[in-house]
């Protein structure tokens, strides 16, 4: 399987931001174990701040890979506009967080994107993207 990753605003920072709720693990740290624990797939990962890279990377890659793991951060609960591209794009697209954004503030509870991806995955850590990547191979 080909897999896309794709992290928006601010997780280019884990490892520093907030590390009682993301962990002290940098995001490039994390990858590079995710990827020996899933050898057997192509897993290739990009990260922006920008709302419209997210977008286009979504357009590239939607027709070509057999799924995407998208962390849209805060764009999550604002971006119709991510919503649009994960619908008309045909892989399958599973949303994760790495906090359980249930537990937390009002406004991290509604998910635009939800609707549109294949399944949801939240709370896990930087577990949440290998639990990802095991959903995208049971579909």
């Amino acid at each position: 399987m080909k897999i896309q990753i794709i992290n928006g605003p601010n997780l280019n920072l884990l490892g520093k931001r907030e590390p009682e709720v993301y962990g002290k693990k940098s995001f490039d740290e994390y990858f590079q174990v995710l990827t020996e624990a899933f050898a057997q797939h192509e897993i290739i990962y990009f990260q922006s701040n920008s709302e419209g890279a997210i977008i286009d990377k979504i357009h590239e890659v939607g027709f070509d890979v057999d799924g995407i793991v998208l962390n849209a951060g805060a764009y999550t609960h604002t971006s119709l506009a991510i919503a649009d591209a994960i619908s008309a794009v045909s892989c399958p697209v599973i949303e994760v967080h790495i906090s359980n954004v249930h537990a937390r503030e009002a406004y991290r509870q509604h998910s635009y994107l939800a609707k549109n991806c294949l399944g949801v995955i939240s709370g896990f850590g930087l577990e949440s993207y290998r639990l990802a990547i095991q959903g995208l191979e049971l579909n």
